[in-house]
């Protein structure tokens, strides 16, 4: 016996658009997913993971490195076993054959960073659905690095708010976020500085938009640190969002302290 299902929602996003045309690879931070993952196994949950297409999220270059595990070269090498391994990972549900199945059957929704949530996540219609439905039922939802973004997606006009802020029509972004669930939360979300960093060393372009101006625009009040790359976790409500890849530890901590609160409040 379990404590209880957590939905764990994938992206499966290989590509961004970037500035002048053209695309960069992208895709999931194996920390970012594996991390709050183990851990929330290790507090005695299920997990399950999903994306829109039903397979396995890609897993970002740039994050596939003992680097993002503190330099633990057997920490690093847990994770991608445990990643590329294990039933937990490799049994991949499509996000409509878990709204199927029945959303009240889990205890809280996760979705990790890497720039794929950036691509696909903020406006797939299946990832709002779900969200909307975590939100309405004040179920701890968590969200890390650029994962945050898609809660974007429990807006109406989720792909046209997108597109607005790749034409950098604020305006018209701001006017069709009107009525999103989550305007007024307090969240966090990788900073714009960050992203610099990785536009600069690993993309060697520019997005199109900043993770910060797009959830501002949508009505958030977006918290980051002064301080780059310090871990940052905020929690307003049932939602609970990390910064950067360094806040997994701290997310997956908070996340497991709401989901077992959670439980004791039913």
């Amino acid at each position: 016996m379990t404590k209880g299902k957590v939905l764990i929602i994938g992206s499966n996003a290989t590509r961004i658009e970037v500035q002048g045309g053209g695309t960069g690879a992208t895709g999931q931070y194996l920390n970012e997913t594996v991390v709050p993952a183990l851990a929330l196994i290790e507090a005695g949950y299920e997990v399950v993971l999903a994306t829109p297409n039903g397979t396995q999220p890609h897993i970002d270059e740039a994050s596939d490195s003992a680097d993002h595990f503190g330099g633990d070269v057997a920490a690093y090498e847990r994770a991608r076993t445990f990643f590329y391994t294990d039933p937990a990972m490799t049994k991949v549900r499509t996000l409509r054959s878990v709204i199927a199945e029945g959303l009240d059957a889990y205890a809280g929704v996760f979705v990790p960073g890497g720039q794929g949530p950036v691509v696909d996540l903020m406006q797939d219609a299946d990832t709002g659905e779900i969200l909307r439905h975590f939100h309405d039922r004040q179920k701890p939802t968590a969200l890390l690095c650029h994962g945050p973004v898609a809660v974007v997606s429990a807006m109406s006009n989720a792909r046209d708010f997108r597109a607005a802020l790749i034409d950098s029509d604020t305006p018209k972004a701001a006017e069709l976020a009107k009525g999103w669930p989550y305007a007024g939360y307090r969240m966090t979300v990788f900073s714009n500085s960050e992203e610099k960093v990785v536009e600069d060393h690993i993309l060697h372009a520019k997005l199109y938009f900043n993770m910060v101006d797009a959830l501002n625009t949508a009505g958030a009040e977006v918290i980051t640190t002064a301080t780059d790359f310090e871990p940052n976790v905020i929690v307003d409500r049932e939602l609970i969002t990390g910064q950067n890849p360094r806040s997994d530890h701290p997310i997956a901590k908070a996340f497991v302290t709401a989901l077992d609160l959670s439980l004791v409040a039913a």
